[in-house]
């Protein structure tokens, strides 16, 4: 009779601890400020770029007109310097006055008007990264209560000016008081970044179950380096955190940098189909208002953006790791289809690189090829055909593969409508 009642009482327990929004079944996507605009709170001289509700307002209007609303770029996230400096004689966090003088409520109105969802951050410690006041422990629930009151959709929770023990109770602690407050709101977990991204200090396991997506590295920078870095850390800790995500859990390798300054062209294409492969969450960085052709037709290519948001929900691997520079990617899609990356770490020209798709573990079989950033469909190959693709310095092919099942007498008459090659 003891066993049974402690039994029932753990089981309570982790079911009180359990996120219960249903949210984010595929990764969300949208628009992050921080990147791009940091904490720049100069609104006098810098009007335009200041974090402060018009900047949200233009990104809102540039989803919700420019044609981004409709391929699932929903939320518009505030990052940190949102707040005053003080919290109100309630103890509740408020907005900074003369930049937000709308406050956030009314801010997440425009937003829902729009259709679009409003994301905004938070930081268990005593103070946010930038200075501003953090949620400790004791009040968890008056925030978490505070930004539902508001309509936030989606939380962000950083963690400095913490430490480990403080984190290791804080955490699961907003879990339950989000689950309080009877609204979806998303929530973002910087945990196990400020833990090393590994176990044994990061269980994965018990963030799949109280964090719909969480950070594992260090903050993106307008870079090469910095995306190369973050793609050899993920992919080079794979065997550990591939199985970590599904749907509504998710590995976050920070933001999409595409339309800033660090990135070529190539190097752009390499960050959306990465990112792709990894079924990581698509947070824009940038400005919507002067993005130019290029960058946009990379955001917004409606190939890379199915891959991501399949609704199997399994994140990719890296195949191959070859001496010429060349690895190879791959992700496993609904209705027997795959996604394979070939990309390039080379620097001098672009490289033809030899192989079939037997070579890449492919079953016997024909297959239906459809290149993601031509927008083409290519030749159909067999499993043992060599075939050459043509990679950029830094740059990528990107296929959707589906493999082509004939209808009945394949052996006995050639399946018509296909060309193989």
């Amino acid at each position: 009779m003891i066993l049974a009642v402690v039994v029932c009482v753990l089981a309570f327990s982790k079911a009180a601890v359990a996120l219960d929004n249903g949210l984010m079944r595929t990764p969300p996507m949208g628009w992050l400020a921080w990147e791009r605009f940091r904490c720049d709170i100069d609104c006098d001289n810098d009007p335009k770029n200041c974090i402060s509700e018009n900047l949200f307002r233009d990104m809102a209007d540039r989803l919700a007109e420019d044609g981004w609303k409709e391929l699932g770029y929903v939320y518009v996230n505030i990052d940190d310097c949102w707040s005053s400096m003080d919290r109100d004689n309630n103890g509740r966090l408020q907005p900074d006055p003369k930049r937000f003088p709308g406050g956030i409520a009314n801010l997440a109105r425009y937003l829902h008007d729009r259709g679009l969802k409003l994301g905004i951050y938070g930081d268990l410690g005593t103070h946010t990264c930038g200075g501003y006041p953090g949620t400790t422990l004791d009040k968890i629930q008056t925030d978490a209560q505070t930004f539902a009151d508001w309509g936030v959709d989606m939380l962000k929770l950083d963690g400095c000016y913490s430490n480990a023990s403080y984190q290791e109770q804080g955490y699961p602690l907003m879990t339950k008081a989000l689950n309080a407050t009877g609204r979806p709101i998303g929530y973002s977990c910087s945990w196990p970044a400020y833990q090393g991204g590994l176990p044994p200090k990061v269980n994965y396991t018990l963030l799949g179950e109280i964090c719909n997506l969480w950070r594992n590295y260090g903050d993106i920078q307008d870079s090469w380096d910095s995306v190369l870095n973050i793609i050899d850390w993920f992919f080079d800790n794979q065997d550990v955190l591939q199985p970590a995500a599904g749907p509504g859990r998710w590995n976050d390798p920070d933001m999409l940098i595409i339309g800033d300054f660090g990135l070529s062209l190539d190097q752009s294409r390499t960050q959306m189909a990465l990112w792709a492969v990894m079924a990581a969450p698509l947070f824009m960085s940038n400005d919507l208002r002067t993005l130019d052709s290029s960058a946009r037709a990379i955001l917004q290519n409606r190939g890379a953006i199915a891959i991501n948001q399949d609704p199997m929900g399994i994140q990719g691997r890296r195949l191959l790791k070859e001496k010429n520079g060349i690895e190879v990617f791959w992700r496993p899609l609904s209705g027997s289809a795959s996604a394979l990356v070939f990309f390039s770490r080379r620097d001098d020209m672009p490289f033809r690189y030899q192989t079939s798709l037997k070579q890449l573990n492919y079953t016997t079989g024909v297959y239906e090829i459809y290149d993601v950033f031509i927008e083409k469909p290519m030749p159909t190959l067999k499993d043992t055909t060599e075939f050459v693709v043509s990679v950029n310095p830094s740059g990528v092919v990107m296929w959707y593969v589906k493999e082509w099942i004939c209808e009945m007498f394949q052996a006995i008459v050639p399946c018509p409508g296909i060309i193989l090659v």
